[in-house]
């Protein structure tokens, strides 16, 4: 028995669908965490290996210390960019936080974009996430994208460039 994810709803739908076991990093937004969580747990239920973005910097103590950062929130709440010159603590953690999701788009088999609806635009996918999926197209590993994207993303023509499987919310085409 397959799980086929279904978003938001938290609950997954099962299938005798026989997918090959595959080594899967999830990319996206962290605005979408609890959405990879999900999607993560389906594609668990259904064999693979997955890795997710993980919170696990935590903030030195200028920045509340003992708690995980979530870095574009931390920045907004804090006087935005203009507040965080190019050589602050918070760059170091970005920096550390990056080149381990490269290091798991290059220990996969595939990844697997979740974009879901930010800011009003559907299908989303945002600067971290568009140069993860270029690292894994450099690398020549499977791009699947969760949702149509959007025509308002300028980058469009970038990321159909790299040949993407859109699944259409339907993780049966994972192969």
């Amino acid at each position: 028995m397959k799980a086929v994810y279904i978003p938001r709803g938290g609950r997954l739908i099962f299938t005798n669908i026989n997918y090959k076991n595959m080594k899967i990093t999830i990319c996206g937004s962290i605005a979408f965490y609890e959405e990879m969580e999900r999607l993560k747990t389906s594609l668990e239920t259904s064999g693979h290996e997955v890795f997710i973005p993980l919170l696990s910097n935590e903030a030195p103590v200028e920045m509340g210390g003992g708690k995980k950062i979530n870095f574009g929130k931390y920045v907004e709440e804090n006087g935005g960019m203009d507040a965080f010159p190019p050589n602050h603590r918070i760059w170091d953690l970005k920096e550390k936080a990056i080149r381990d999701h490269y290091e798991k788009i290059e220990w996969c088999d595939a990844i697997v974009v979740s974009n879901h609806e930010k800011r009003g635009i559907a299908g989303y996918i945002g600067g971290n996430t568009l140069i993860e999926i270029g690292v894994a197209f450099f690398l020549k590993k499977p791009i699947y994208i969760l949702n149509p994207i959007s025509a308002e993303l300028s980058y469009r023509q970038e990321i159909y460039g790299m040949k993407p499987i859109f699944l259409n919310n339907d993780l049966t085409t994972i192969s």
